[in-house]
């Protein structure tokens, strides 16, 4: 087996031989990132022809963009939605629970009060209450796209899941600003 024998077309989950799963093991998902890695990173191919390291730097950039799609829910949702032939609609499809949206707003509002307070110990609270949120959505994401295959409801919830990440960014801006 040669170090470039790897399918450059082929899906992330093919490239690390993983299933095609929500639910994917983020150790195993290392290890294989380390073992492709291994056999493509520039370094050591720094005494190859000109083409060999520019493939090999192609590769590194490849596995890189996989490796992070897929340790990240959110993004190996997406990208996985794409993989089985729906389209999540993040651009033209933003009809969200008015129930969620309330909650949102609220959360927001929250955040805001807290930042403008310097209150650490309230962002940490709404923190650790969206973080609880978003596992309980990861988990339900899982089940609608390895388990029923109900994509529909899935793509709505990675909508939602986009909502709750930007949140927990703020959050996380509002901590560092107040903490600084």
């Amino acid at each position: 087996m040669t170090t470039f024998d790897l399918n450059f077309a082929a899906d992330y989950f093919t490239l690390f031989g993983l299933p095609q799963a929500q639910s994917l093991d983020l150790g195993s998902l290392e290890n294989c990132f380390r073992a492709v890695q291994s056999r493509v990173h520039p370094d050591k191919h720094a005494h190859a022809s000109d083409a060999d390291r520019r493939l090999a730097m192609q590769w590194a950039t490849r596995i890189n963009e996989a490796f992070q799609t897929l340790k990240s829910p959110g993004r190996r949702a997406r990208y996985l939605l794409q993989l089985l032939g729906h389209d999540p609609q993040i651009e033209s499809n933003t009809a969200m629970p008015a129930e969620f949206l309330m909650s949102q707003m609220e959360l927001r509002e929250a955040v805001e009060e807290a930042r403008s307070a310097a209150n650490e110990d309230a962002l940490d609270a709404i923190r650790v209450l969206l973080l609880k949120e978003i596992k309980v959505d990861y988990e339900r994401l899982a089940g609608l796209i390895d388990v029923t295959r109900d994509l529909d409801a899935a793509a709505n919830l990675v909508r939602q899941l986009m909502f709750q990440e930007k949140l927990l960014t703020e959050i996380d801006d509002a901590l560092e600003a107040v903490t600084a």
